[in-house]
């Protein structure tokens, strides 16, 4: 499974960026994607994650009400639209993805195998 990131950039504060995830992988391969964050110096954060069948979305409580997730199943693609943006949002995003064998919290990053190269997002004050 191959995943490919894009959008990341430079942006002021109060500024929206969409960020973009694209699969090579069949629907039926993939239950779930998700994004990750990565700031300098930080673990690794739960950002969103949607079920791809279902669309359930899950949010981590850092960007609920900011961020938006949302799929277009016929280009096995997800996006992220992030409004709002605050320089705390500044990170690596990365977008991965479970199959429908993985269990475990749409939050835990160990729950996904597969993972994209990351997109760097800056939000300047």
């Amino acid at each position: 499974v191959q995943l490919q990131a894009s959008g990341g950039g430079l942006v002021q504060a109060g500024g929206s960026l969409r960020l973009s995830c694209a699969t090579s992988a069949r629907t039926s391969d993939i239950y779930a994607m998700g994004w990750f964050r990565q700031a300098p110096g930080k673990e690794r954060e739960f950002v969103s994650a949607i079920t791809l069948s279902a669309g359930r979305i899950y949010y981590g409580d850092s960007v609920r009400g900011r961020f938006t997730i949302s799929k277009d199943n016929a280009k096995n693609t997800v996006h992220l639209q992030m409004n709002s943006l605050k320089p705390e949002d500044t990170a690596v995003y990365y977008c991965a993805a479970r199959s429908p064998s993985d269990a475990g919290y749409y939050y835990n990053e160990e729950t996904y195998p597969y993972w994209g190269q990351g997109t760097l997002v800056t939000v300047s004050s």
